[in-house]
């Protein structure tokens, strides 16, 4: 962290420092007597754009109460500023063309250096509340706006015992994260530079140190897995990996675990001819029932992120019908009772359509998309992050 001085609760809030403004009266400085929620967000994020809506309905109902957002795009993928901002432009008005608070354009990154950094913010979108003396109220998810804004509206919240906890709970994450960031870094920085030159002997040797200081660091062993049975094929040394992944994974009781040993199993994205296969099933058997007990889908709260995974595997050892049943049953809870970001869901349909395409062996639809079966071993199936990283603009 270049920022010696962490922003955090009852720290004065950081100045405005921007270019340019897309939509309202540009702000140079926040108006004694008015609360301030500055919002950081980019239109990839889907969590972020979801909040929009949100965002507006509290600026239009807290209006007289003093309440001002400001939203500050960050992190916009464009080839040039000027690209980036006429995106955007465009994107407001095909979205929110009734928008009714400010759009700041942080072209030159100098609000992330002053908010997000100090801040340890790592994610968007993260809302900072400026209280009506010009100090930070709350730092964190626009999703708990409903419960601390109107105690900052009152002038409650800043000296509440919940929000000086919630306050040092989130510093102490944001810290341990700043400091795994130091050390993976250079780590990272190698591997990466490694693989674009497919030097695989430096860039195992880099995730290997790694791991080596962070041995529960999902990412390094997700790396260290394809690295070793997908780039090197060397599955002498990668089959013992391989269990030694999936063993952790069940002792964990973690589905991410779970699901990331399945990816490296039965994703289409990899050849695997070259895997033992009854060994494979037997994993993939293993990882899958595991899976299903955490999450059952005669559950009321099933989640659908590890069904597509599972599939992949029941499709694969013959079981067509099951495969078939949970990729519809996958399908059935995007429109749930807790129905998924629009964004998200855009994301997943293609490749859920084509992989129930593909096991039924015919055309399938989902409103007006449709898919047709193909055999394609390219074909990609990403799991999605419920969270997207700052760091990943």
């Amino acid at each position: 962290m270049p920022n010696a001085v962490v922003l955090q609760i009852e720290s004065p809030a950081p100045s405005i420092q921007v270019e340019t403004w897309l939509r309202g009266e540009p702000l140079t400085s926040f108006e004694p007597g008015k609360v301030y929620i500055v919002e950081f967000w980019r239109t990839s994020c889907g969590p972020c754009v979801d909040a929009m809506p949100h965002l507006m309905q509290l600026q239009e109902k807290h209006r007289e109460s003093g309440l001002e957002i400001v939203g500050v795009a960050a992190y916009e993928d464009a080839p040039t500023t000027d690209e980036a901002r006429s995106k955007l432009d465009a994107w407001l008005t095909e979205k929110f063309s009734n928008l009714n608070f400010r759009m700041a354009f942080d072209s030159t990154g100098e609000m992330d250096k002053l908010w997000m950094e100090p801040s340890f913010s790592f994610w968007i979108p993260t809302s900072f509340v400026v209280d009506r003396d010009g100090h930070i109220a709350f730092i964190g998810q626009p999703t708990k706006l409903d419960e601390v804004l109107p105690k900052v509206l009152n002038g409650s919240w800043r000296a509440s015992d919940k929000a000086k906890a919630a306050d040092r709970e989130r510093i102490a994450k944001g810290e341990t994260k700043a400091r795994e960031q130091a050390l993976t870094k250079p780590i990272n920085d190698t591997f990466r530079a490694a693989v674009e030159a497919e030097d695989w002997k430096t860039a195992r040797s880099a995730i290997e140190e790694g791991i080596a200081l962070m041995p529960d660091n999902l990412r390094f062993r997700q790396f260290q897995l394809t690295l070793l049975l997908h780039k090197m094929r060397d599955m002498q040394a990668g089959l013992p990996v391989m269990r030694q992944f999936v063993r952790d994974a069940i002792n964990r009781n973690s589905e991410n675990w779970m699901i990331v040993a399945l990816d490296e199993l039965f994703s289409p994205n990899f050849d695997h001819s070259h895997f033992p296969s009854a060994e494979r099933l037997a994993m993939g058997k293993e990882l899958s029932e595991h899976i299903l007990a955490l999450n059952p889908p005669q559950s009321d709260q099933c989640k659908f992120l590890p069904y597509p995974a599972i599939a992949r595997y029941y499709h694969e050892s013959g079981n067509k019908d099951r495969a078939i049943e949970l990729i519809e049953l996958t399908l059935k809870s995007l429109d749930g009772p807790e129905p998924i970001a629009h964004d998200l869901k855009q994301y997943l349909l293609p490749e859920l359509l084509q992989a129930l395409a593909n096991y039924k062996d015919e055309k399938v639809c989902y409103g007006d998309l449709c898919a047709a079966p193909r055999n394609d071993s390219s074909q990609k199936v990403q799991a999605a992050a419920k969270e997207e990283p700052k760091e990943g603009r």
